[in-house]
Formats: C-alpha cells, sequence, structure tokens
C-alpha cells in the first residue's frame, strides 16, 4: 500500500504525521512505500535526510502524494485548499473534528472518501487513545499559555499565577476532568495556583480529588455554581469534549460579562466547537487572542502544535499500530479485527458512520456494519 504524508498548511501547524522510526515500520514490509512532501517534518525536527534513511521517497508537492497514495495519514483536518486533491475511495487518517466541519463533511461524503478519524477512535472501554496524548499535552500548555496571558502586555490581570509570599495566587477554574483537565490542574497546583475542577461526572471529580487532595477543589457542574465561579476566577480552562459530537455551551456569555477584566478563558474544546458562548471566531497561533467584555480569549483549535517535537513523537506512538494494521491487513479486515478503528470511521463509501457527527450536522446516519458486513 502506498502512504502519503503531506505537509502540513494551517497556519502554524509544525507537526507531522510520522517520524522516521515509524516510517522504518512501515517499510519493513516491502509491499509498503511512504511518500513524504519535501520539508514536512522540519517543524517537528524531522530532515528530508532522516526519512529518506528510514525508507521513504521525498516528494516536492502535495499534489503528487495525494494523488498516487491509497492512504493519507495527518495531523489536521484538508483545509479548503487541499479538498480539490481528495480523490475517490481514499483512505485519510488524521484529526477531523468534523462535528464543526460541515464543508469537509461534505466533500468526503461526494468523494467517498473513507475518512478515518484520531478523535474517534475509541476502546470497547471508553478509552480514546489516539486523543489522549495530545490532550495531556493541551492539558499542560493550556495553563502556561494563560499565565503569559495574565501579564500586562497582553492587558492581563497582570498576577503571577502561583503568587509569592505574602501575596495570593491566581485562581484557576477547570471545567472538565478528563485528560485535559487533570494535566491542566497538575500543571497549574504546580506553579501554585488555587485550583477548582467542575464536572458532571462525580467519578471522575474523586479521581481528580484522590490525585491531588487537598491542592485542588472539585465541584459537581451546574450553572449556578459555575455562575458564582466564574465571577472570582482569574483563569478559564475548557476542557469538555463529547466523543465525535460538538462541544456544549457551558459558559454563558452572561457569565463572561461578569468576569474580572484582564481574565483570561483558553478554550481546548474549540476544536469541538467550543464550551464558551463568547468564543464566537477560531483563532491561530499568529494571532491567538481577542478581548469581548474585557476577558482574553484564546481559542486557537491546535493548540498541541505549538510544541511540535513532543506532539509529534506522542501521536506517532499511539498511530503507528493502526496505520500498520490498515496497511498490511487491509481496510476491511483492519476494522474487522479492531473495534476501536471501526469507532474512528466518520465517513464511507459516501455515507455518515459517525452518530455524533451526523447529529451535529444534522445529516443522514448509517451504521457502518450495514455497509462492510460485520
Amino acid at each position: 500500500m502506498i502512504i502519503g504524508v503531506p505537509k502540513e498548511i494551517k497556519t502554524k501547524e509544525d507537526r507531522v504525521a510520522i517520524t522516521p522510526l515509524g516510517v522504518k515500520g512501515l517499510v519493513s514490509n516491502p509491499k509498503n512505500k511512504v511518500l513524504i512532501e519535501k520539508s514536512a517534518g522540519l517543524g517537528s525536527g524531522f530532515t528530508d535526510e532522516e526519512y529518506k534513511n528510514a525508507g521513504a521517497l521525498i516528494i516536492n508537492n502535495a499534489e503528487e502524494i495525494y494523488s498516487n497514495a491509497d492512504i493519507i495519514i495527518k495531523v489536521k483536518e484538508p483545509q479548503p485548499s487541499e479538498y480539490k486533491f481528495l480523490k475517490k475511495e481514499q483512505i485519510i487518517f488524521t484529526f477531523l473534528h468534523l462535528a464543526v466541519e460541515k464543508a469537509l463533511t461534505k466533500e468526503l461524503l461526494d468523494k467517498k472518501v473513507t475518512s478515518i478519524a484520531y478523535e474517534t477512535i475509541q476502546t470497547q472501554d471508553g478509552i480514546l487513545p489516539l486523543l489522549i496524548p495530545m490532550s495531556e499535552v493541551a492539558g499542560k500548555v493550556s495553563v502556561q499559555i494563560a499565565a503569559n496571558l495574565l501579564s500586562n502586555r497582553y492587558n492581563g490581570l497582570g498576577i503571577l499565577l502561583g503568587g509569592i509570599a505574602g501575596v495570593p495566587a491566581g485562581k484557576v477554574l477547570i471545567i472538565g476532568a478528563g485528560h485535559v483537565g487533570i494535566n491542566a490542574a497538575k500543571i497549574a497546583a504546580g506553579m501554585g495556583a488555587n485550583v477548582s475542577i467542575a464536572d458532571i461526572d462525580t467519578n471522575k471529580l474523586r479521581t481528580a480529588d484522590a490525585m491531588f487532595g487537598s491542592k485542588i477543589k472539585t465541584y459537581l457542574s451546574d450553572e449556578t455554581i459555575l455562575k458564582e465561579l466564574t465571577k472570582e476566577t482569574d483563569v478559564i480552562i475548557g476542557a469538555v469534549l463529547i466523543p465525535g459530537s460538538k462541544a456544549p455551551c457551558i459558559i454563558t456569555e452572561e457569565m463572561v460579562k461578569n468576569m474580572k477584566k484582564g481574565s483570561v478563558i483558553v478554550d481546548v474544546s474549540i476544536d469541538q466547537g467550543g464550551i464558551t458562548e463568547t468564543m464566537d471566531r477560531i483563532t491561530t497561533h499568529e494571532n491567538p487572542c481577542y478581548e469581548k467584555y474585557g476577558v482574553i480569549h484564546y481559542s486557537v483549535p491546535n493548540i498541541p502544535g505549538c510544541v511540535p517535537r513532543t506532539s509529534t513523537l506522542a501521536l506517532t506512538n499511539e498511530t503507528i499500530k493502526y496505520i500498520k494494521n490498515i496497511v498490511n491487513k487491509g481496510l476491511i479486515e483492519a476494522i474487522k479485527s479492531d473495534f476501536s478503528l471501526a469507532k474512528g470511521i466518520n465517513t464511507y463509501k459516501g455515507c455518515l458512520t459517525n452518530k455524533g457527527v451526523a447529529e451535529a450536522l444534522k445529516m443522514e446516519y448509517t451504521e457502518l456494519p450495514s455497509l462492510i458486513g460485520f
């Protein structure tokens, strides 16, 4: 099978879908060939020479990669300028977030592309193995970002998140106690901040309480509680995920209006639409923030892209076994042998096969088993 790896073109996205070591593992099967676009790995510290030495062919442009590859592996969803390269019955394996990407969804359906979303691959016990490493990165980086935005350079409150002797620490409210939230709490608590976590799942709150003890406060999330907490907080980290579905609106415009001027919201959930009503635009690593009601809003959907080396290594550690399964067994056998991979299929033969995406986009849903017979 021919595996194509185009260079990421989303603004300031320096991750790459595979490492040279990953390439070496794929081409150990002589039936496989890996095409890497020129300079695709440079942002993550991997040279074309390293990929050549691992057995890849270096290709000068994305169009040639798309036209020759049976499967495209990426980090972020295809951008509009890449839509024209997609071809019938091609497989694309990447983060897709289709619940907020209706135009892309239509392209994938119209061209009968088989799309596999990293974020919806899910094991039988509910674990999201390809989302976890990026959630860990995003959670940790989100607090570093917020701490920076609190400085007066960005019109922030001008406070040091961890405080110092005789001066109180800043208050951080994390909404969602999953992998993003827990990792955000690790960094915030490590800095010495006053940390609270809110979630609707008491089991997750118990886990957080057992992990951090008196270092954090936990709250069962509801609108009344959040109205009070948001008035007092200096930083909000949005960390809510419903696999495949659009994120629910949790931080209302009224809550934002009542927040401190110069406080910060970093909405990690923005790649699924965001949990903040006033997050009405997507930003980039080049221009990451805007103010609304005096509150600094950070709504970059590819946060891990700012630490590409770490992110690429962590992501490839998880994706490579799925890629090997597909290219060595063929798509259908790979799906039939791996429940979690089947959960990752979002579009197949012109049908939308992820229920959460279908509901979010108000489009017709088709069960995958009915299409492939398992």
